[in-house]
C-alpha cells in the first residue's frame, strides 16, 4: 500500500482554484456532515475555534468517513487542519493523526517559514520525529513506506496577516518547501491601523498586490471570504484556494432567516453584523 496522494496539494500546483469552508463548530458529526456537500476542502480550526487533538482527530475521521460514502464521480473534500500555533512538536502531532495539509497562522519572516517546512518533514529534509509505529497517518505501518513518501506529499500553506509579513512576503513565498501563502484579511486589517474593515481600500489593495506576489514567486495565494462578491474577486484575482463560508455563520443566518419567516413587525429583521471573518 502506497501513501495516500495529496490530491489537494495536486491541484494547487495545476493552478486549479480549491473552493473551501471553514469549521469552527469543533464538532466530528457536524463535520461529517458537511464532507457531503461537496467543497473541494474543508478546514479543521485549531486557532479560533474550542479544539484540541483529540478533537482535531475525531473531524478528520469524519471527513475521511464520509468521503468513503460518497456517490461515484462526487467531488471529496480534502482536510485541512489549522494549528493555533507554528510549534515544532505539535505539527508533529498533527501530521501524526493524519492530516496532510496544514495551515500554519502568523508567519512573518522566511526564518519562520523556513522552520515550518522543517517541522513538517523527515530527516534529512527535516525534523519531524520519527513515531510512524503509533500515527494514523502511516495507518500504523500499512503503509510500509510511509517514512519515505511522507514528505512529497505534505502540503504547508503559511499565513501572511500583518504589516511585517507583507512586507516579507517575496521572500516567505520563494521558501521551498512551501506550497501556498493565505492571506488573513481580519489580523491583516487590525495590523493596518483598520480593526475589523478588512473591506478599507487600503486593505482591499494589499490583498490584491499580495496575491500577484504569490503567484510571481510560483505558489498559490489563499484566503477567507465570506460573502459572495469578495469571493469572487479575489478567485478572479487568481487565488487558488478561497474559503466561502464559515460554519457558524452558515448556521446562524439560515437559522435567523428561518425565523424571520414567521415573525412580523420589528421582530424580522435580524441584528446587523459585521461584515468578514
Amino acid at each position: 500500500m502506497h501513501t495516500p496522494t495529496n490530491s489537494f496539494k495536486q491541484a494547487l500546483a495545476r493552478s486549479e482554484a480549491q473552493i473551501g469552508l471553514w469549521l469552527g463548530l469543533a464538532d466530528a458529526y457536524t463535520a461529517e456532515i458537511l464532507a457531503g456537500t461537496g467543497y473541494d476542502w474543508l478546514l479543521v480550526d485549531g486557532e479560533h475555534a474550542p479544539n484540541d487533538l483529540r478533537s482535531i482527530l475525531h473531524q478528520l475521521q469524519a471527513i475521511a468517513s464520509a468521503t468513503s460514502a460518497l456517490p461515484p464521480g462526487a467531488r471529496a473534500p480534502h482536510a485541512i487542519a489549522r494549528v493555533p500555533v507554528g510549534d515544532t512538536a505539535l505539527i508533529k502531532q498533527y501530521l501524526d493523526i493524519g492530516a496532510q495539509t496544514l495551515l500554519v497562522p502568523m508567519v512573518d519572516t522566511p526564518e519562520q517559514a523556513q522552520q515550518l517546512v522543517r517541522a513538517t518533514r523527515y530527516a534529512p529534509e527535516g525534523v519531524r520525529g520519527m513515531g510512524s509505529a503509533l500515527a494514523r497517518s502511516s495507518r500504523w505501518q500499512a503503509y510500509p513506506r510511509y517514512v519515505h513518501e511522507a514528505n512529497q506529499q505534505i502540503c504547508l500553506l503559511v499565513q501572511a496577516e500583518t504589516v511585517e509579513a507583507m512586507a516579507n512576503l517575496d521572500a516567505i513565498a520563494a521558501t521551498p518547501g512551501v506550497d501556498g501563502v493565505f492571506i488573513g484579511p481580519a489580523d491583516l486589517s487590525a495590523s493596518m491601523g483598520h480593526p475589523g474593515n478588512p473591506a478599507h481600500p487600503d486593505v482591499q489593495a494589499a490583498i490584491q498586490d499580495g496575491i500577484t506576489r504569490i503567484l510571481r514567486a510560483g505558489k498559490a495565494p489563499g484566503i477567507l471570504a465570506t460573502n459572495e462578491a469578495q469571493a469572487r474577486q479575489w478567485l478572479a484575482a487568481g487565488a487558488l484556494f478561497v474559503a466561502v463560508g464559515v460554519d457558524t455563520m452558515l448556521l446562524t443566518s439560515a437559522a435567523q432567516n428561518l425565523l424571520a419567516r414567521f415573525r412580523t413587525g420589528t421582530d424580522a429583521a435580524a441584528a446587523p453584523r459585521p461584515a468578514g471573518y
